[in-house]
């Protein structure tokens, strides 16, 4: 929603600001499809080179989510962290090998079903159920399966980052594309020499506004897409460090109400739960079973 917003004002103040200053947009907007088939062919073309097949279909996907609303909010959380405190009470009270079912098909499993929003995200439980089953397979050095999630977390990091590096490249090249274009708009003027004053000038406002689509869409839109893109994987990835710390309070041995407080305390404030609603929260889970 913010946004879209965002891109209504961007466009409202550029244009707007240009009307109120006495310009004509009839000048671009009879430019502007010449100048963004160069400009757009050649952005696309060298995104194509510069990107991996794999990385461009992950930022077609990033790009869409900067239009949604992040299903991450403080009750995604707080069924996060109930999870890890049913799971965390089974392995306690009837031992790792109670967990085996649950970890083998997730998604047929009646605790795992109690939290539909973990359940949906495949990586997340994936890599959970993974650890848990190192677990129960003896892997009980804290500090060793610690530092094996943060490579995984590393990679998948490394992964994002491709994605917001791939589009801030491609706000980057924009303004010299838009210059390219420009430069293509003046040497056709250059070819119209001898017509008269009024035709020349047109021909050059035409010629500019390729240099001012490329700096006005880096500027205006991708770059701030990146970092868009950039603060959601940052955001996100909070709820893979609270899997992680939960998993290695438990492994360390402590109670689930602690290891459950360990992983809350990694979120960010705006979706924190409270220790006392995370309490309430547990209290009210069924026994595991």
């Amino acid at each position: 929603m913010f946004s879209i917003i965002g891109i209504i004002v961007v466009i409202a103040g550029t244009f707007g600001g240009f009307v109120i200053m006495g310009g004509h947009l009839e000048v671009i907007a009879r430019a502007a499809p010449f100048e963004m088939i160069i400009i757009g062919g050649t952005a696309a073309g060298a995104f194509v080179i510069a990107t991996r097949p794999v990385t461009m279909g992950r930022v077609g996907k990033a790009m869409g989510g900067i239009f949604g609303t992040s299903k991450l909010n403080k009750a995604a959380y707080i069924e996060l962290l109930c999870m890890m405190y049913q799971i965390f009470r089974l392995a306690k009270t009837k031992g790792l090998l109670a967990l085996e079912s649950h970890l083998e098909k997730p998604e047929e499993s009646k605790i795992f079903a109690q939290f539909p929003i973990f359940l949906a995200d495949h990586h997340a439980t994936e890599f959970f159920c993974d650890y848990l089953r190192l677990i129960t397979l003896g892997a009980d050095k804290p500090y060793e399966l610690e530092a094996l999630m943060d490579q995984e977390l590393d990679v998948h990091h490394q992964e994002e980052h491709e994605i917001v590096h791939a589009v801030q490249s491609l706000a980057d090249g924009m303004p010299a594309i838009g210059i390219v274009a420009a430069v293509l708009g003046i040497i056709k003027t250059m070819g119209a020499i001898t017509e008269p004053p009024e035709v020349l000038g047109r021909m050059i406002g035409g010629a500019l506004t390729g240099t001012f689509l490329g700096v006005w869409f880096a500027y205006g839109f991708i770059a701030p897409m990146a970092s868009s893109i950039k603060a959601r994987f940052e955001t996100d990835g909070k709820y893979y460090q609270a899997l992680k710390v939960g998993l290695i309070g438990h492994l360390h041995g402590y109670a689930p109400s602690v290891s459950v407080e360990y992983a809350r305390k990694t979120l960010n404030s705006e979706v924190r739960p409270s220790f006392t609603e995370v309490e309430e929260a547990t209290a009210q889970l069924p026994k595991p079973d």
